[in-house]
């Protein structure tokens, strides 16, 4: 046998050895191709086929997000007069570090009209510049409006933060960024501001530290006058300079909306000097005054004493923070007679002439009222028992009424309901459900006591009669101006009838002998003809036990012959004698600078004198 034959070790041919190396080589080859192949096509789906989403990975991971800060809304007054705004400022500032890494460097040239980067026709690149530090100073120094030289010390040395120019505007830090010069940044500070200072200030509110807002307008309108923050994209390098030939791209923010109040910022002057002097001048816990317009529900103003400046809330009690005439709960005293008067009228039980034989006091159920004044057993009207304000007469007359239309004429008038005022820390009031009231109280209802409102709620009640009967919501807010410039005037709610329009002119007569027919001529305005009711109730004392004070109010309306305004003044726990306290004079004065402001027209009829007595 040859020896090429021969068998090895393991038994195979050398032949048989040499056909298995073969094939070892060629599937060898094979495998190596196929290592080859992966790999070539793995480089070109990288280098070819996926090189857009490895350029942006790259991008992204050298990407830079800023946030532009949007600017929070204005509040302004019904003439717009702004009552608060925000100011957005920059600080300009430097890692100095950074800059010093580029003594020069490069920056795309940018379209001075349409601030696009502009391509070069001769490479189809974005053209670009070159400028060195000095010169960027220089162009920093032209921006900032400061000496070369104090900008050139500030970017100078190796501190990685430092400042260039602090309270800057937002057109001057636009400026700065569009220089792109490396290591230049800039950060925001927004400073909520109140030009008017205190005038206003329960109803406008402010922010605190953070930017919160805790009072006011800004509360409940903080959806409004919050804008949506905008973005300035751009690309930087590890050490986190900008790259200046890269793009940068720009979100705009929107800014929040302006919110345009019913208020006038002069009658809210005006009206606050007067609740302060009312509380100073009796020496009372508090004083509020609220105008409104009769025909729209639209506030005018909402005046309390001790009012404060929302540019200094730490300066001011913490328990005048809200608005009294939304938020404190008092009993309204007199001022509620009209509402008796109004139901007996309008449910057919009685008519302003209507005949009572009112005595010196009245007891009925076991239960005693008396008046104000001494008198004796007098043959009053309807009229006369509301002129004079007689508890007596008013418990007679209101005794036809069963008590659940008490009840419900109350209800129909807004007692025991938030008016829906767009102010934080509204109370509803207390009017407890007939069926719970004890023996005196279904009868101190009629005149006022044992039931408990808002001083904008009776303010209301007013504005209903001065209305013809339909009880308006109370506006506060007029419009909305978007950042667009679009305006959103917010429509006036749907009014609810609470009674004829023939019943309210029977009322408003009665409210006007107040003045025709009595000596309170202080609310007499001259020109025109006016008409009001007044009010004294027992304040129960803080702890919940007893009574500990008094609550003194007046609510007028005029011109009576077509009421455009409610003036409604009251005051809390008064000193001295209750009975020597008014708000006629206050009422004379605010609402004539009310009437005098709006270039109300003089009444041209004669004033309603309606008898007291009947023969």
């Amino acid at each position: 046998m040859a020896e090429n034959s021969s068998p090895d070790v393991h038994g195979a041919t050398a032949q048989q050895l040499n056909k298995i190396g073969r094939v070892r080589l060629r599937w060898g080859f094979i495998a190596m191709m196929a290592i080859l192949l992966i790999i070539g096509g793995r480089l070109v789906l990288v280098q070819g086929l996926d090189v857009g989403n490895m350029a942006e990975a790259a991008e992204n991971q050298r990407k830079v997000e800023q946030v532009l800060p949007a600017v929070r809304g204005k509040i302004v007054d019904a003439k717009g007069k702004v009552l608060a705004e925000s100011i957005i400022r920059y600080n300009i500032t430097v890692s100095q570090i950074n800059f010093a890494e580029y003594p020069e460097y490069d920056r795309l040239v940018l379209d001075p009209k349409t601030g696009e980067t502009v391509i070069d026709p001769a490479t189809g690149k974005w053209k670009v510049e070159t400028f060195t530090s000095d010169e960027g100073i220089a162009q920093l120094a032209k921006v900032l409006d400061l000496p070369f030289e104090d900008v050139k010390k500030s970017v100078t040395g190796d501190k990685v933060h430092n400042y260039v120019a602090m309270d800057v505007s937002p057109l001057v830090e636009k400026e700065v960024a569009e220089l792109r010069v490396p290591g230049i940044y800039s950060e925001s500070v927004t400073k909520r501001v109140y030009p008017m200072g205190a005038v206003g200030g329960p109803i406008v509110g402010f922010l605190d530290s953070d930017g919160k807002a805790l009072a006011g307008i800004e509360q409940t309108m903080d959806a409004k006058l919050t804008g949506t923050n905008g973005t300035r994209t751009y690309q930087a390098g590890k050490n986190g300079i900008i790259i200046p030939t890269a793009p940068v791209r720009t979100v705009p923010a929107v800014d929040g909306q302006t919110v345009t109040l019913t208020i006038d910022q002069d009658i809210q002057f005006y009206a606050q000097q007067a609740a302060q002097q009312q509380k100073e001048q009796y020496s009372a816990q508090w004083a509020s005054i609220t105008v409104v317009e009769a025909k729209t529900g639209k506030v005018v103003a909402i005046a309390d004493s001790d009012s404060y400046d929302p540019n200094n809330v730490a300066a001011s009690d913490t328990a005048n923070i809200g608005s009294r005439s939304v938020s404190s709960v008092v009993e309204p005293g007199s001022t509620s007679k009209i509402m008796t008067a109004a139901a007996l009228v309008e449910e057919g039980l009685a008519t302003p002439m209507s005949e009572f034989l009112v005595p010196p006091t009245l007891t009925v159920d076991g239960q005693t009222f008396s008046d104000s004044f001494t008198h004796g057993t007098e043959k009053r009207t309807l009229s006369g028992i509301i002129t004079d304000s007689m508890n007596t007469g008013t418990v007679m007359a209101g005794s036809r009424l069963s008590l659940q239309q008490r009840y419900d004429y109350m209800r129909k008038f807004g007692v025991g309901e938030k008016t829906g005022i767009a102010l934080p820390g509204e109370s509803p009031g207390i009017l407890a459900d007939w069926q719970n009231w004890d023996g005196r109280q279904r009868y101190t209802v009629l005149f006022g006591q044992g039931v408990a409102q808002t001083p904008l709620q009776t303010t209301m009640v007013f504005q209903t009669i001065a209305n013809n009967g339909v009880r308006l919501k109370p506006a506060i807010i007029d419009s909305f101006t978007h950042a667009d410039g679009t305006v959103e005037t917010v429509p006036q709610a749907d009014g609810v009838k609470v009674i004829s329009p023939e019943t309210a002119k029977d009322a408003r007569n009665m409210l006007e002998g107040v003045v025709t027919m009595t000596d309170y001529k202080v609310v007499d305005i001259p020109g025109y003809r006016t008409g009001g009711k007044t009010g004294t109730a027992e304040a129960p004392a803080d702890n919940g036990v007893g009574f500990d004070g008094y609550t003194t109010s007046f609510i007028g309306m005029a011109p009576m012959d077509d009421p455009r305004y409610v003036v409604g003044i009251t005051v809390q726990r008064p000193q001295g004698n209750v009975y020597g306290v008014t708000q006629g004079y206050t009422f004379n004065q605010v609402m004539g600078q009310v009437l005098r402001s709006n270039d109300v027209p003089p009444s041209t009829t004669p004033p309603v004198k309606l008898p007291k007595f009947y023969k």
